[in-house]
């Protein structure tokens, strides 16, 4: 009996330390890359706030405007060989003229004024304030490698969070003091400790769900995801969502709309836009709402509220008299495309309301104190400078069956850290341990 509880309490350390090694080796990898998320996302969740403040400049700007064709025609004439892409439809016909224009390839938002028609400012979507957040938060300003990088840094994440449930559970707690509040007055490595692993019981939940409604956006995992959605939803309906930052740039700005390339500028028919935007003001849509020009694949008008609460969001076709001819809401998405515009409009902050705003900031800001408090626990235990101080394998160390097929799980369902475990395994094996100095420094004996 003593000698099966002996192995029993053995076995436990081992997993300990194993999974301790894990959360260190997870936590290095992928904590700068938490900061830049957490930064940036915090400031994506206040996109309509943002936006608003940036063009209040170029809202009520006249009592006697034009008509908003006039202003497209404007934007035309001020950037020859473009063609009409889009132009929003503000509720206030004196605030300036949103015009989206695209000239190969490149697209330009044009505010043109009410009524002197004089262009008041232009800038390419691209550099657009939220934009530039978005990328950076979205492939680090790095491309398709960028997107790839914060995929890998995301999926790591998950594996930092889940074993630090694991090192946090409560095994032999005297009293709730250092679970589920920092324990005062034992020194400050104990404070920290206690500190990294209360925030971290506290936003788990809720950093988890952000990292895996961010996953469809991502590179591998989100094709995959595509591939697996087509068992469920009609081959002919696009998903709402593109896979990485660098692919939503690449393809049409409305594809998730069903448009392709837009049609040749002359090939468009402004004549009927004041009509369709009375229609659209009187049809109430959740703003932002685009009034969006026919292109190859899509030959009508459409009227697309482009809310970031997309449950709310829905899509008008004009006929060819100017009419809405029909419309597509939230209700008409296949069902696994709305689960997903759930989780998205939740992890943009936008489903319900401040609310859902503030615990996004609340859960960023948990993450950066994890990550910092991380950085401290480590500095104050650190070793001498021939070690990195990841907690060292035990002599008979073995991964249990358990482990193996947690790592296994973990590896099919995020592509990204199965690749990565591969490729350190190989290296490690192959390099690493062959070079004692660096073998000592990263705890591999």
């Amino acid at each position: 009996m003593k000698t099966a509880a002996s192995e029993k309490a053995r076995r436990r350390i081992i997993d300990y330390r194993m999974i301790w090694r894990w959360h260190f080796y997870a936590g290095l990898l992928c904590i700068p890359f938490i900061i830049v998320l957490a930064l940036t996302g915090s400031i994506y969740l206040f996109k309509p706030q943002i936006e608003a403040a940036i063009d209040r400049p170029y809202n009520g700007l006249t009592a006697a405007p034009l008509p908003l064709s006039l202003q497209v025609e404007a934007a035309l004439r001020a950037f020859p060989g473009a063609s009409l892409q889009s132009v929003e439809i503000r509720q206030n016909p004196a605030d300036a003229a949103r015009v989206v224009l695209s000239d190969k390839g490149e697209r330009t938002r044009v505010y043109v004024h009410p009524q002197t028609l004089s262009i008041l400012k232009s800038v390419r979507e691209d550099d657009r304030f939220l934009n530039v957040v978005k990328t950076i938060h979205g492939e680090l300003v790095m491309g398709q490698f960028g997107t790839l990088l914060v995929e890998t840094a995301a999926c790591w994440a998950l594996v930092m969070i889940v074993t630090g449930l694991y090192l946090w559970w409560p095994r032999e707690a005297k009293g709730l003091a250092g679970v589920f509040w920092p324990r005062m007055g034992l020194g400050r490595k104990q404070f920290w400790r206690d500190l990294h692993g209360v925030v971290g019981i506290y936003v788990s939940v809720f950093a988890i769900f952000l990292l895996l409604t961010g996953l469809p956006w991502t590179t591998v995992w989100g094709a995959g995801f595509k591939a697996a959605r087509q068992v469920f939803a009609e081959q002919t309906i696009k998903p709402d969502w593109s896979s990485g930052r660098a692919a939503e740039k690449r393809a049409d700005p409305h594809a998730h709309h069903g448009h392709g390339a837009p049609t040749p500028s002359g090939a468009i028919d402004v004549s009927q836009l004041d009509a369709m935007t009375a229609e659209l003001r009187a049809a109430n849509l959740p703003p932002p709402v685009m009034l969006v020009a026919p292109t190859l694949k899509q030959p009508n008008w459409q009227g697309v509220s482009q809310t970031q609460n997309r449950p709310q969001a829905l899509t008008v076709t004009f006929d060819h008299m100017g009419m809405i001819e029909n419309q597509k809401v939230f209700a008409d998405k296949p069902l696994i495309d709305r689960v997903v515009a759930i989780g998205i409009a939740a992890h943009e902050g936008q489903l319900f309301g401040w609310l859902n705003q503030f615990l996004g900031v609340l859960t960023a800001a948990g993450l950066v104190l994890l990550c910092v408090s991380a950085v401290i626990m480590w500095w104050q235990r650190r070793p001498d400078k021939a070690h990195l101080g990841a907690p060292s394998r035990l002599p008979d160390e073995r991964l249990g069956a358990g482990l193996v097929v947690l790592i296994l799980g973990l590896g099919l369902f995020l592509p990204m850290m199965g690749l990565c475990l591969i490729i350190v395994g190989v290296i490690e094996f192959a390099v690493l341990r062959r070079i004692a100095p660096v073998r000592t420094w990263l705890g591999l004996t």
